[in-house]
């Protein structure tokens, strides 16, 4: 493409009027305006507004960051106070005996005789294992009693999901009782 010479343009300038002029200056300012803002101005215009929003984004997740950092020593307290409920046996028979245990020292604590303890199965709901117990036990009213709220406030979970408690013979005050025991595992 070839230019045209200076020398032409002088001569097609000389030829117009004073108000020719002024119009073709004003339009030739609009159009190197136009082509600089297009060509430089915007493109770095734009550019600095991605770099803005790139800048504001990353600050929203630093808070975020910042925010669940500073949380950290609360969510291990929290993870600690509820760590006896994670399950962490290696098998279903070691979470049974230690829940046999369990309920072996809560029957000693409680002064009840226990006649007959055994596993009566597991029942799986989501990350969630309960383990099922029945047991036969003696004693009288007050010692059931005690043993059933050792049992509901035991920090392993334990629940008594039925019970049946008959006299053990006319006019005494000991009591037989055949109660179901569960406990709830977070897997």
């Amino acid at each position: 493409m070839k230019f045209p010479k200076i020398q032409t343009i002088y001569g097609f300038l000389s030829r117009l009027s004073k108000r020719e002029k002024a119009i073709f200056y004003i339009a030739a300012i609009f159009v190197l305006v136009t082509a600089l803002d297009r060509l430089i101005i915007y493109p770095i215009y734009s550019h600095m507004k991605s770099l803005d929003k790139d800048i504001e984004e990353k600050e929203r997740a630093l808070k975020n960051y910042m925010k669940i950092i500073s949380q950290k020593d609360r969510l291990k307290s929290e993870l600690a106070k509820y760590a006896t409920f994670l399950n962490t046996s290696k098998s279903e028979v070691q979470d049974i005996n230690a829940l046999l245990k369990e309920l072996e020292g809560l029957t000693s604590k409680s002064s009840v005789y226990l006649i007959d303890m055994k596993p009566a199965g597991t029942k799986e709901s989501g990350q969630n294992k309960k383990y099922l117990v029945t047991l036969s036990l003696e004693g009288n009213m007050e010692q059931i009693a005690d043993f059933m709220y050792n049992i509901e406030n035991s920090s392993k979970l334990l629940q008594v999901e039925r019970f049946q408690i008959s006299p053990k013979s006319k006019g005494s005050n000991v009591a037989q009782c055949s109660m179901t025991v569960s406990q709830v595992v977070i897997q």
